[in-house]
C-alpha cells in the first residue's frame, strides 16, 4: 500500500496497514529545496554507491542498516539519526529489512 504524499499541516502516518515492512519506497513531499521520502530497504538488499548534490540525513525508523562511507561503513539502528554533508558518495545496505526516513536539502541549480 502506498503511503499519502504529505501536504502542509497534514499528519502522514509512516506504518501502513498491513505493517511497517509492509510499506514501499515512497516520495512524502518534494518542495522547491527539500525532499523527504520514506526509504525502505529489504534485508540483504543494497542501493548502490551514489552521491547527491545537497545535503542528506536518515533517520532509521526500524531494522538495521549500513551506510557505505568513504571512511568506513556506519550502522543505523531504530532511533539513530546521520547526517551527511553536499557530496558525499555512500551506498544503503539492509543489514535486517529497514525503513529509514531520508530528507535531502535540493540546491538551486544556475540557469544556463
Amino acid at each position: 500500500m502506498a503511503l499519502p504524499r504529505a501536504a502542509s499541516g497534514r499528519a502522514v502516518t509512516l506504518d501502513p496497514p498491513d505493517g511497517p515492512l509492509a510499506a514501499q519506497t515512497a516520495a512524502l513531499v518534494k518542495a522547491d529545496h527539500f525532499e523527504a521520502i520514506h526509504l525502505v530497504v529489504p534485508e540483504g538488499r543494497e542501493i548502490a554507491e551514489h552521491a547527491v548534490e545537497g545535503p542528506i540525513t536518515l533517520f532509521c525508523l526500524e531494522g538495521e542498516a549500513r551506510i557505505g562511507l568513504p571512511d568506513g561503513p556506519v550502522t543505523l539502528v531504530a532511533g539513530q539519526w546521520l547526517y551527511l554533508g553536499g557530496g558525499v558518495p555512500h551506498s544503503v545496505y539492509g543489514a535486517r529489512a529497514s525503513r529509514l526516513l531520508l530528507t535531502i536539502v535540493l540546491l538551486a541549480v544556475p540557469d544556463t
